[in-house]
């Protein structure tokens, strides 16, 4: 679930991630939250930055000083709850990457009446 409000200029503004993850019985609380939460950064910094372009054949962006992340002051508070499970403990990898971007969307759209059908969108 994103919360998304909009700052002083009107661009949209990712306030709060809350995830709900089912990974069977959590070993290390802590390590998973981090996951969690950078998978959930991840996932804010190619929905809302991530573009990659290629020209003649190569991309443009080489390494992170071509790639735009999210910054510190982009990021929104990430809450990860953890589903109460006796099955065994299975890996959190990425598995709160792939949700963010859909998550966001719907959000905008609650915010803005404003559908997203690309990720290369604009926040006003």
């Amino acid at each position: 679930m994103v919360e998304v409000s909009r700052d002083p200029a009107g661009a949209v503004r990712v306030d709060r991630v809350v995830v709900a993850v089912d990974c069977g019985r959590v070993v290390s609380l802590s390590g998973a939250e981090a996951q969690v939460q950078g998978g959930v950064l991840d996932g804010l910094s190619a929905a809302l930055h991530g573009e990659i372009t290629v020209q003649g054949g190569r991309t443009d962006q080489g390494n992170f000083d071509g790639y735009r992340l999210l910054r510190l002051g982009e990021a929104p508070r990430v809450e990860a709850h953890f589903v109460s499970s006796a099955e065994s403990p299975t890996g959190l990898g990425e598995t709160a990457v792939p949700p963010v971007a859909p998550a966001l969307a719907n959000a905008v759209f609650a915010l803005t009446g404003q559908r997203i059908r690309r990720l290369r969108w604009r926040r006003r």
